[in-house]
């Protein structure tokens, strides 16, 4: 059975999300919101008590590695490699002014 959203909902929750709504827009969305909580209500009446659990249909899978962190020690020559530096950091252009 389909739950009928009121007017006086949608304006609780557009308060609650600080939204400004025209009584045109509040009886549009009372609408919609109804209509989609009736979709809802038809899919939970699906029976699927004999579905396999799907997560994807693709099969495909992620591929993993270790994640660790090796040493290095050439910080300086990449700093020498840089266009400009100083005081062994590579200089950027300003981002903010």
């Amino acid at each position: 059975m389909a739950s009928k959203i009121t007017k006086e909902e949608v304006k609780k929750v557009a308060a609650l999300a600080r939204l400004e709504l025209t009584d045109k827009e509040i009886k549009t969305y009372a609408e919609q919101l109804s209509a989609i909580l009736g979709y809802v209500g038809e899919l939970q009446a699906v029976d699927t008590e004999n579905i396999k659990l799907t997560s994807q249909v693709t099969g495909l899978s992620n591929v993993m590695r270790e994640d660790k962190v090796d040493a290095y020690d050439r910080s300086e020559e990449l700093v020498n490699m840089a266009p400009a530096s100083k005081d062994n950091l590579v200089k950027v252009r300003a981002v903010f002014e």
